[in-house]
């Protein structure tokens, strides 16, 4: 139940790309750089402070969970390195929306079916842990539907149908929970597993995709406070222990 009701409200951050409608290209450029900000202090936070200490308390200081967290940084590098979308030269029209549209979509939809894995083996170790990691994928989702809206736009959808996509493929992380769901009870330490599995995403997500976005603005003020929402971020993820 934990799982279901975290992927659903996970899937719904996917229509926050609406409330962006109002603001302007910069303004909308500078939110989003918070967004990540503090995105980036939440991922590494979960992996440091919550999944890593947990996997090495259930499953030990050993190889494996090394093995397990580079596993992780793997995975993510292969979903995002394959199926990154492709300039198109064509202009869009009606009849021609851009590949890289399709490509988004799916690329998307591949990376919500991992999340909604990711919290649905979180939650079989522990209800806490499942939480944390909801609130993590929560954080990084927001810049990310918020950028994949405007990659929709772009390609030449119209506002409706990019929201109706973006939720469609945001859905498929209430898969990957069931899926998660249906192994974990079938193999032993599955759940447990694929928690460094999950921070070595997290930590692939925040420290290649993420942190690089913020260093596209280099002003001190904006510079200051990008780094003042990392450590909010950590900061989030640390007053969550209580709940352990």
């Amino acid at each position: 139940m934990y799982s279901i009701i975290s992927v659903v409200l996970i899937s719904l951050v996917s229509l926050i790309g609406v409330f962006t409608l109002s603001f302007g290209t910069d303004r909308l450029a500078k939110i989003t750089l918070f967004f990540v900000s503090f995105a980036v202090g939440g991922l590494f936070g979960d992996a440091f402070i919550h999944l890593l200490p947990q996997a090495f308390e259930e499953l030990g200081t050993n190889l494996a969970v090394s093995l397990y967290v580079i596993l992780g940084i793997l995975v993510f590098f292969v979903v995002e390195k394959f199926l990154r979308w492709r300039h198109c030269h064509i202009p869009t029209s009606k009849e021609h929306l851009h590949p890289f549209v399709a490509i988004n979509l799916v690329g998307d939809a591949a990376h919500n079916l991992i999340d909604g894995m990711l919290v649905g083996a979180s939650y079989l170790v522990s209800v806490p842990i499942g939480i944390t990691t909801t609130v993590a994928v929560v954080l990084h989702e927001i810049p990310q539907e918020i950028g994949d809206f405007g990659v929709l736009i772009h390609g030449g959808l119209t506002v409706k149908k990019a929201l109706a996509f973006n939720l469609l493929t945001a859905m498929s992380a209430i898969l990957g929970a069931i899926v998660s769901i249906i192994m974990g009870d079938q193999i032993a330490g599955f759940s447990l597993s694929l928690l460094p599995v999950t921070a070595g995403g997290f930590l692939y997500l925040a420290g290649s995709d993420l942190i690089p976005e913020l260093h596209h603005e280099t002003k001190i003020s904006t510079s200051f406070l990008q780094f003042v929402l990392i450590l909010l971020g950590v900061g989030v993820m640390a007053l969550l222990l209580f709940l352990e």
